[in-house]
């Protein structure tokens, strides 16, 4: 009799284990969860010091308290434009100055986005027209427009068409993948942090309730000793007053953007982990 009841009780724990595997039951918790959408919002060369904490800044600290303070973030190295290589493609591609004719030819988050039928668009305050691949006018600078150096994207036209004026922002009709691109005054490269802050007040409120959608707001880079940057993480994803203060860069979020997404790894954000312990718990996949 003991034999048999033995044997019924392994029956009951595989068929529980069945049962487990099969609904997910009990699964350790995603370190990212799926998103719906992911925002990133790219400002220029200030310190953390410049911004968190700074009376100029009262929005961007506002925000920090309802979101979470990336505060180990730093930037990959000088001047802009190799910073913003990394943040799409996980790697400079050897890019060391601030080129406006120079053209790489690795992948980035656009064909990452393609390939799996995903949506991606660049919102670049003051770009004269949708794909336009000139080198400035006026407060606009390609520079901190990424995609517009990939030669897949440059070979494209449908691709380039995704490269847009800010004017066509609508948070009603996100992409999968969205890069904001402020001009060079309200992104403080050449103007205060006070008007930089005022124009993120009045920009990102609208983003904050779309749901499932992961809002990064962070500097390309910063002329002090570290390369230590301002970086916060918000949206309904994010728990409120949270904190991951383990050293990151681009490449980090370029990670958790990829995996948020549910993207491949493109180059060195596959040598390093994402973003973790600030999502809301039982947050659903979304991809």
């Amino acid at each position: 009799m003991s034999g048999l009841v033995q044997r019924f009780a392994v029956r009951a724990v595989l068929v529980v284990a069945l049962l487990l595997a099969c609904t997910g039951a009990g699964a350790a918790p995603r370190p990212v969860p799926g998103f719906r959408h992911a925002v990133v919002i790219v400002f220029e060369n200030k310190p953390r010091s410049a911004v968190l904490g700074n009376r100029a800044a009262p929005a961007f600290n506002a925000f920090a308290r309802r979101g979470a303070v990336l505060s180990g973030y730093r930037g990959v190295t000088h001047p802009s434009l190799p910073n913003y290589l990394a943040l799409v493609s996980g790697s400079t591609h050897g890019i060391r100055s601030d080129c406006t004719s120079c053209v790489v030819k690795g992948p980035s988050l656009a064909d990452a986005l393609e390939a799996k039928g995903s949506t991606w668009k660049t919102y670049a305050e003051g770009l004269p027209r949708t794909g336009w691949t000139g080198p400035g006018r006026g407060r606009y600078a390609k520079k901190h427009v990424p995609f517009l150096y990939f030669s897949s994207v440059l070979a494209n036209v449908g691709w380039r068409r995704n490269v847009v004026p800010l004017t066509q922002f609508s948070s009603r009709r996100l992409p999968d993948f969205a890069l904001v691109v402020p001009d060079l005054c309200h992104d403080m490269h050449d103007c205060s942090v006070a008007v930089g802050d005022a124009w993120l007040r009045r920009f990102l409120p609208r983003l904050l309730k779309v749901e499932g959608t992961a809002v990064f707001v962070v500097f390309d880079e910063a002329y002090e000793p570290g390369n230590g940057v301002p970086a916060l993480a918000l949206g309904p994803l994010v728990k409120p007053g949270s904190r991951f203060g383990a050293p990151m860069t681009h490449y980090t979020l370029l990670r958790t953007v990829e995996d948020g997404l549910g993207l491949p790894r493109l180059g060195r954000s596959a040598r390093v982990g994402p973003v973790t312990g600030i999502w809301k718990q039982g947050t659903a996949a979304l991809h």
